[in-house]
């Protein structure tokens, strides 16, 4: 990728005008809310959006609108599209075999979380969907294995 843009720290809208000057052609939607409609606000004509998640309304009990700007989608033609991972499940092996490979040239970095005590592992179930992890989230119930 070209840029990163932290949510937590900075106006998604005005990091999104400076690294996507000319629009956006591509959105691999895993978020949802008003990420989702700063985003659409920015889409090009016959821009794609393979929409694999909307996380941040996975806990809404009182049903979560849609995109406030929705119809930007119709006025730039955008090609939305639902992406389910079970729809490539024949193709695991590939990717696990070249992420695999990306991890081990250190192409592929990540970072992981770990929360200790099983006594805390409900409440750090919740840092998942409030972003206060960072990477994957780990619960160690014991001491490493030697």
């Amino acid at each position: 990728f070209d840029a990163a843009i932290n949510y937590k720290t900075e106006d998604v809208g005005a990091a999104l005008d400076k690294h996507c000057p000319n629009g956006i052609d591509i959105n691999f939607e895993n978020v949802g809310g008003d990420i989702m409609d700063t985003v659409i606000a920015r889409l090009n004509d016959f821009s794609r959006m393979p929409l694999c998640g909307l996380i941040s309304t996975y806990n809404d009990t009182d049903g979560s609108p849609g995109p406030s700007n929705f119809a930007n989608l119709l006025m730039r033609r955008t090609n939305l599209r639902g992406f389910i991972v079970l729809d490539y499940f024949d193709r695991f092996p590939e990717g696990a075999q070249a992420m695999a490979g990306w991890l081990m040239e250190g192409r592929i970095k990540f970072e992981t979380d770990v929360v200790q005590g099983i006594e805390n592992a409900p409440a750090s179930l919740d840092r998942l969907f409030t972003g206060a992890n960072l990477g994957k989230l780990a619960v160690q119930f014991g001491p490493e294995p030697d």
